[in-house]
């Protein structure tokens, strides 16, 4: 079915009626609108007006925005023009703007699925849709003249039909001018999937429940993803084996770790990779805009293309435990598991990086995760229209105000020092902003709140001041400390409690090699950590080889 004009011409009415006869139920399209405020409110609703005289078991319901707000918010409407399309259940199916042009389409095409029930998706895949445990509100940004928005917003509506947990908005972005700047949309369809996470272009509704999946349970996703890749031959990873002796063990989940276990497996060593998770820093990183050949890609979207290229090779894994103690016996190198695993190697490569640095003070550990966070960037939304404070004043403290202003109501900037150490163009933005209140010479001496973080106490550094601020939120913003706690009796470490190394990556323990953020490079750089574990791994593969310790055939 193509646009209709605004008024139903005979030929659009005749397919229409055709159309129609498919109804099984009654639905009804709740309709709200401000006639004064919404230049296009007038539009939308002639046109529901023509498309519900078409039937019998269509029945429009007009309501006022702002006399009938009550009725708005039990639908959670939020901004004119909307229509709800609503059939036995309310399936969250919404319409933001006018549906004509293509989107006339997505609207009648809801409709029909409202009235029969049936979502139209793959006996298979509806299931899994089904098993979504998790609330998921999808937002589908369009254009009337975009041919392909329509399979988005109506993938986005099928899962909303077949889950009561999923929510689907269709938003046309010329009548939002202001989300389409909030949400950076560039082209369309782009589709946002709850505040976090987005992608452009009309996917198959395959590829939708992966990326809902990717958005809502990562874990889940992941384990699927590598089910995939496996089947069509990219995936050729492998469980890490207890009593197995590896040529090199490479502890860590970052760039560095990445890029040192390609090189070590292309050079024919038995590899094995240890971590807890992939990614490390650059997971908490929204945009990267200096990595060659990527001119912009976002931190979770670069570890999946690490990752997706390093496991094309036959590296064993051990991932979702920590490595409690890591010692060498007489020519071997032992990593002993949380969870009491322990796995062998003739080398390491150590590419642990770093950690987000703590305050020390009372209740911080009690409430991490409830309410004190390390990523504005990740996490921002979640505060919309909250109250919240950042702890520092470097770069990463001013680029957490940036992210946070669009979102935040209020915004306390504390600050040990006077002055600040950001650049001035950060500086300027947060000074400027009206919901930024500054608390400079002021420390943190405790956290406030029962099950959850409620507040701060300040002191002053002369001690003369104290201050509550009553927050939801806190993210601290006060630097990183190497992860060097399992090498601490194996190397000495600097003054920085960063691993020494040479030029070749190697240190001062044989076998024992280290690369990226928690080595004594200055430059704590993506670029700089994959070009270290690049070294480190040709480094270890001519000690294995020196020392007859390996079976490579490579030269």
């Amino acid at each position: 079915m193509g646009a209709i004009p605004k008024v139903v011409d005979d030929e659009s009415r005749k397919e229409l009626h055709k159309i129609l006869k498919n109804l099984v139920d009654p639905v009804k399209l709740l309709y709200f609108t401000q006639e004064y405020a919404c230049p296009s409110c007038v539009q939308q609703k002639q046109l529901l007006e023509e498309l519900t005289s078409l039937s019998e078991k269509l029945e429009l319901l007009v309501y006022d925005f702002v006399s009938d707000n009550n009725i708005a918010k039990s639908y959670g409407i939020e901004r004119v023009p909307a229509t709800a399309v609503i059939g036995e259940h309310d399936y969250g199916i919404r319409f933001y703007g006018l549906t004509a042009g293509y989107e006339f389409t997505s609207l009648l095409e809801s409709i029909l699925m409202v009235s029969t029930g049936s979502s139209g998706l793959d006996p298979q895949l509806e299931r899994l849709v089904e098993s979504i445990k998790e609330d998921v509100h999808i937002k589908v940004f369009v254009t009337l003249t975009c041919p392909y928005c329509p399979r988005m917003v109506h993938a986005a509506d099928q899962f909303a039909l077949a889950n009561e947990k999923i929510r689907a908005d269709m938003i046309e972005v010329s009548q939002f001018p202001e989300l389409a700047q909030k949400y950076d949309v560039t082209g369309v369809p782009k589709t946002v999937i709850n505040e976090r996470h987005s992608f452009e272009g009309a996917l198959p509704t395959g590829n939708v429940y992966l990326e809902v999946l990717k958005a809502v349970n990562p874990e889940e996703y992941s384990r699927l993803e590598e089910a995939i890749r496996e089947l069509h031959g990219a995936r050729k990873a492998r469980p890490a084996e207890e009593d197995h002796l590896y040529e090199v063990a490479i502890v860590g989940g970052g760039p560095a770790a990445m890029s040192a276990a390609i090189y070590a497996i292309r050079k024919g060593l038995d590899t094995a990779l240890i971590t807890k998770k992939w990614g490390g820093q650059i997971t908490y990183t929204a945009n990267i805009e200096n990595y060659l050949g990527m001119p912009t890609v976002g931190g979770v979207e670069m570890v999946e293309t690490f990752r997706n290229h390093l496991e094309r090779y036959p590296v064993a894994e051990s991932l979702g435990a920590d490595v409690a103690q890591l010692k060498k016996e007489d020519e071997v190198f032992v990593a002993v598991m949380e969870d009491k695993r322990e796995f062998k190697a003739r080398s390491i490569i150590y590419c642990a990086g770093m950690e987000y640095r703590r305050l020390g003070v009372p209740n911080e550990d009690r409430f991490i995760g409830k309410g004190i966070g390390f990523c504005a960037t990740c996490d921002a939304p979640l505060y919309r229209g909250k109250r919240v404070a950042v702890v520092g004043g470097g770069n990463s403290a001013l680029t957490a105000v940036r992210d946070l202003l669009k979102f935040a109501s209020e915004i306390h900037l504390i600050h040990r020092r006077k002055e600040f150490r950001a650049d001035e163009v950060l500086l300027q933005e947060a000074q400027r902003a009206e919901n930024v209140t500054f608390h400079t010479s002021m420390g943190v001496r405790s956290f406030l709140g029962k099950d959850k973080l409620s507040g701060v106490r300040l002191e002053s550094i002369d001690g003369k001041k104290k201050v509550d601020l009553n927050v939801e939120g806190v993210f601290l913003e006060i630097g990183l400390t190497p992860n060097t706690k399992l090498v601490k009796g194996l190397v000495e470490l600097n003054s920085r409690q960063e691993v020494p190394v040479y030029k070749d990556q190697s240190t001062t323990l044989e076998g024992l090699f280290a690369a990226g953020d928690v080595t004594d490079v200055e430059e704590k750089q993506i670029s700089i950590a994959v070009g270290q574990g690049a070294l480190a791994a040709l480094t270890a593969y001519k000690y294995l080889m020196e020392k007859k310790q390996t079976n490579s055939k490579s030269v």
